[in-house]
């Protein structure tokens, strides 16, 4: 009996290997979907070297020699927009790195272009595709928690001091609010809705750099959950997601928790998937049950990259969209805008 030959793998580029870009490259190479690299420094041509794929000094020339059916953006902040726009323009799909953009107006532009030209623009905000995520959303869907009331979440961690021997890390947009604290901002929108208002304050008194070291934020959701958010770059602890989820290997796992996430019916703690409920009578003299929930062990980082090979090649959706990154890039503008302007902002 014959049987349907298996298309071929999806042939993914990536522009940009830095950090985050080169644990991309090798993520791909190893799935077999690593088709060339864009990137101007002599490093990058090292990996390119060994990972045995062609290497171009910038996009623009890998999309005129090669026809890549997405390409991995994983350049600059300052240079997503562009990067994003050459992408769609050559009817690429494309996956940026967060964030979307280095402000919401370019934001908006390659959202834009995106849905007038319908190619799928997807944003790496990798964290999504973990299946922790997943299932703290289906309990959630689920009305085990009931009405959802209030959220908290932390993002305390010590960045040595040598990692702001980098000039851009100690200046305006280089900050934990931007750098970090986005990652935090997206998932919350996802498990809780869009915000509607922000209030938030900085301060930089520990390290006095041109740019927030800790950062206080309220939340107010359009369905009436309000939350809270503490980041800072300067706190030894164990209350981050880096320290908490046991995703990349680089950082030690805690086992503590970063989230809470507060109902009518009971809580959950995130990532270590702890439910808390009352098994009979509710009340606050009432006994409590601790329920430990179960998800599998993956990199979600591998899951978003095999999640857009298939949108490349047509087979699936985008699951974290351009839309989606916007949301997040708002609502972290409107912090920024709090803490300068100490008003409440609302969000559009």
């Amino acid at each position: 009996m014959s049987t349907a030959s298996k298309p071929p793998p999806a042939r993914l580029a990536i522009a940009g290997v830095g950090l985050v870009g080169k644990r991309h490259a090798e993520i791909l190479a190893n799935e077999g979907t690593l088709a060339a690299i864009a990137d101007p420094s002599p490093s990058a041509a090292a990996v390119a070297a060994e990972l045995g794929v062609p290497i171009y000094p910038n996009l623009r020339d890998l999309l005129s020699s090669e026809r890549p059916d997405g390409v991995v953006a994983a350049t600059p902040n300052q240079s997503h927009e562009a990067d994003g726009l050459a992408c769609i323009a050559a009817d690429v799909p494309v996956l940026i790195e967060k964030p979307l953009a280095s402000d919401v107006a370019g934001a908006e532009r390659l959202v834009a272009a995106a849905k007038a030209s319908q190619v799928p623009l997807l944003v790496g905000h990798h964290r999504r595709y973990n299946p922790l995520i997943t299932k703290a959303k289906t309990e959630i869907l689920s009305g085990r928690l009931g009405d959802l009331v209030a959220v908290n979440a932390l993002c305390w961690l010590y960045k040595p001091d040598g990692y702001f021997d980098v000039a851009w890390r100690r200046e305006p947009g280089a900050g934990p609010v931007f750098i970090n604290l986005i990652h935090d901002v997206e998932l919350l929108l996802h498990l809780c809705g869009d915000v509607a208002a922000v209030q938030s304050a900085e301060s930089n008194a520990v390290r006095a750099n041109n740019v927030e070291d800790t950062a206080v934020v309220i939340l107010r959701f359009k369905s009436g959950v309000l939350g809270t958010i503490t980041v800072s770059d300067t706190v030894t602890s164990p209350w981050s997601w880096e320290l908490t989820a046991a995703e990349n290997p680089s950082y030690p796992a805690t086992g503590a928790f970063s989230y809470m996430i507060g109902g009518t019916r009971g809580s959950l703690s995130i990532p270590d998937l702890s439910l808390w409920a009352n098994p009979d009578e509710q009340g606050w003299h009432a006994p409590l049950d601790r329920n430990l929930l179960e998800a599998e062990t993956a990199d979600p980082l591998i899951l978003q990259l095999r999640h857009f090979a298939e949108v490349a090649r047509g087979t699936a959706q985008p699951h974290v969209t351009g839309a989606d990154g916007l949301r997040a890039l708002k609502v972290i503008a409107a912090i920024k805008e709090a803490a300068r302007s100490g008003r409440v902002v609302e969000i559009d």
